[in-house]
């Protein structure tokens, strides 16, 4: 991993209730500088505990990759502009990516 957060890739990963939402945020991101690129992914099923009850329902699945140094705007953002009351917000660092890809996304979020 590369120690300057400026240069270090992360994708950020959420969820909706629907693919119109997914899509307004990954808008709102992509527009912001926020992330570089967002793919969404239809069909996810989720099972949880909310409020000591387990639900369960499809759910459409956010991936933004982004930078390090962007975790606080982005997941501010995500909190301030997400339908939900408490929606997930997980990020990690790929292990290994195409340099070009990652010059790419720098270049996308500065």
């Amino acid at each position: 991993m590369n120690p300057d957060k400026s240069t270090e890739l992360m994708i950020v990963v959420t969820t909706f209730a629907s693919i119109e939402d997914a899509k307004k945020m990954a808008y709102q991101l992509i527009e912001s500088r926020l992330a570089a690129c967002v793919q969404i992914q239809e069909g996810v099923h989720s099972i949880y505990r909310w409020e000591g009850k387990i639900c369960e329902g499809n759910e459409v699945l956010l991936s933004a990759k982004t930078v390090a140094d962007k975790w606080m705007d982005i997941s501010n953002f995500i909190k301030s502009h997400h339908p939900y009351d408490l929606p997930e917000l997980i990020a990690y660092a790929p292990a290994k990516y195409e340099a070009f890809y990652g010059k790419w996304v720098q270049a996308e979020v500065k």
